[in-house]
């Protein structure tokens, strides 16, 4: 895969406006009713002001692929326009086939939607209409709490373990009668941390007898030998788990909007009888989506170079003295030594877009994989910050 420019054009072809940084959401901390489980410490911080910063010269903040979509996803959306006078649906149905057919389940067990953060968010509204509490790890992916907790639901946080991984026996612990889903996110995220496949696939099983367990996958493509990680064989056990995947991630199609949830068909059901699911969806995303999952050479390819470039900077970071939280997704998290305010808007004004958060009172840094040239712009620019 050859996607490389040099510098110089590079800098000329930046692409991110500020104004985009400036309105990312804020993730609030969520106040716990039980007092077992006091209000979470872990929020976004984001920018108050227009930094009125210089265009972004690398986008390093939204956890997309940089080499994405691939030639043949492009191909296929190029040939799928010209039907876009016709509504989709045999290309929905198409891809439920595909993807049935690779997680070893039924039709009758996915549902797509325009990305798996809308899928999580529907999850949420069919099972916190009238309150009761959602159970996850503490820092966590936000979608569907902060929507669970808008319909009225609360938020159980459970802290990760000292290794990052989620604290799976404080969270069975957590479950009370009110508690209506447990939120597994693995690979989490903003964590990148691992939780052990085996340790989950135990928890996930016994939890589902009592509370649904919904498991987020979005970066688990990741991984090596990926698909042992997933937590979809649970489903085709008979288990009430749920099972989130997304082509935004290393399919780079984060912009077309597609994914899928693997689950009992009466989950699925509890969903589609309150909303039309593939009626969302463009036949566009749909055949891209088709050419992405036949072209496996691409996001091998993906995967490689998003390997190169964790390391890379992991080595670097390390090297400078901070402590990198081990990932196995396409971002990494570390603590650093400065306002993270501060950081964000010094390092927006040198062209690098990244993501702060406040965990346990300290700032942390988030930064996705681009290029290795961005990577490297990002290293440079770093010292440069924090120097």
């Amino acid at each position: 895969m050859k996607k490389s420019i040099n510098r110089r054009s590079w800098i000329k072809k930046s692409f991110l406006g500020i104004g985009a940084i400036a309105s990312m959401p804020k993730l609030v901390s969520a106040m716990d009713v039980n007092a077992a489980f006091p209000k979470s410490s872990f929020y976004e911080i984001t920018p108050r002001e227009d930094f009125n910063a210089p265009r972004m010269l690398a986008r390093l903040s939204a956890n997309e692929n940089p080499y994405g979509p691939s030639p043949a996803v492009v191909e296929a959306i190029k040939e799928a326009v010209v039907t876009g006078n016709r509504y989709a649906h045999r290309d929905a149905s198409d891809l439920i086939e595909m993807i049935a057919k690779k997680e070893g389940v039924s039709p009758k067990h996915i549902m797509l939607g325009p990305g798996s953060s809308d899928l999580l968010e529907k999850m949420a509204f069919v099972s916190f209409p009238s309150g009761g509490n959602i159970v996850s790890a503490d820092p966590a992916y936000m979608s569907i709490i902060s929507t669970a907790r808008a319909l009225g639901a609360s938020w159980k946080p459970v802290k990760l373990k000292s290794d990052y991984s989620h604290d799976l026996m404080a969270m069975k612990s957590a479950i009370d009668n009110d508690t209506k889903l447990v939120y597994v996110c693995n690979p989490n995220n903003p964590t990148g941390s691992i939780t052990a496949s085996d340790k989950l696939r135990t928890f996930c099983s016994d939890v589902s007898t009592k509370v649904p367990v919904f498991v987020d996958e979005a970066y688990l493509e990741f991984l090596d030998d990926s698909q042992s990680h997933s937590m979809v064989d649970l489903v085709t056990k008979g288990d009430d788990v749920i099972v989130a995947r997304t082509f935004s991630k290393i399919h780079g199609m984060a912009g077309l909007r597609i994914g899928y949830i693997v689950a009992q068909p009466e989950r699925i059901s509890a969903i589609t009888d309150k909303v039309r699911s593939t009626m969302g969806l463009c036949s566009t995303s749909l055949k891209g989506a088709i050419a992405s999952m036949s072209d496996a050479q691409f996001t091998a390819e993906c995967k490689k170079l998003n390997t190169e470039c964790r390391n890379y900077v992991v080595d670097k970071i390390t090297s400078l003295g901070y402590d990198v939280i081990p990932s196995s997704t396409s971002f990494v998290l570390f603590p650093i030594a400065m306002d993270g305010m501060d950081f964000m808007k010094a390092m927006n004004e040198s062209g690098v877009s990244i993501r702060v958060f406040s965990i346990d009172e300290k700032p942390y840094c988030r930064v996705s994989m681009g290029t290795m040239e961005e990577m490297e712009y990002f290293v440079e620019t770093f010292e440069k910050v924090t120097a």
